[in-house]
């Protein structure tokens, strides 16, 4: 049986100049036919490679996250159209991408609640991107105006929203604002400009849906579970200096 390190050599090393290497036609087809016949006989050698790939992506993209954090590092935390929740002094602040009509970010929603109220020293930055519907757009449109004209009445239009089962419609957003008793006529210019520096945000992030939560320089994909997500925050709070 080959050894695993001297098939990967080959593999890696050597098929590359195979067209270079003075080798024979049948000895081309010998060498092919080896590696062929130990993969299947191993294939866990190719779960090694598969996993040996998708760390060396997920440095890759980390360091890109690190440069583009530090590139667009007000934008990120300190847009003053961006609603802010947790700690006023946060050791730190997480950026949160999250849409009303998301079913997995109002499922989301309640583990960063959870963290926040486990973590007082921690921050959470919420940035609405209209990904899934016109009221998608809407309802972070009426959210940011709340946020730039009545701050201390965010919270509970953002928890009424996010409590909607399914898509909202013109008559569920009407509700939230009057269940919440909010007065407003209609969202505000500066609110289409917060939504388009997210857009902006998120494409150069690499964002490709909701929720996405920016802890540090990783940036977590998806509604993970509670704990990953606390695992991260650890893992940032203790890299801090």
């Amino acid at each position: 049986m080959i050894n695993k390190s001297l098939l990967l050599s080959l593999m890696f090393l050597s098929l590359p100049a195979l067209a270079a290497a003075p080798f024979t036609p049948e000895q081309e087809a010998r060498i092919k036919e080896l590696i062929r016949e130990t993969l299947v006989q191993n294939p866990a050698i190719l779960a090694e490679a598969a996993d040996a790939f998708d760390k060396e992506a997920s440095r890759q993209q980390q360091n890109v996250v690190a440069q583009m954090v530090v590139k667009n590092h007000d934008a990120l935390f300190n847009d003053a159209g961006s609603p802010r929740i947790g700690a006023e002094k946060p050791a730190l602040t997480l950026v949160y991408f999250t849409d009303y009509n998301c079913v997995f970010c109002k499922k989301f929603d309640a583990d960063i609640e959870k963290l926040l109220k486990s973590y007082p020293q921690v921050a959470v930055v919420l940035k609405p991107l209209p990904y899934r519907a016109e009221t998608s757009l809407t309802s972070a449109r009426l959210a940011l105006t709340v946020w730039e004209q009545q701050p201390k009445n965010f919270l509970k239009l953002h928890e009424r929203l996010m409590a909607k089962k399914g898509n909202h419609d013109e008559a569920s957003i009407a509700a939230a604002l009057d269940k919440t008793g909010i007065r407003l006529k209609e969202p505000s210019k500066a609110s289409l400009d917060t939504i388009n520096r997210n857009l902006t945000l998120a494409q150069q992030l690499g964002v490709q849906g909701t929720p996405a939560t920016l802890v540090g320089n990783e940036l977590i994909s998806g509604a993970v579970p509670y704990a990953q997500l606390e695992a991260a925050v650890k893992g940032a709070l203790q890299a801090k200096p």
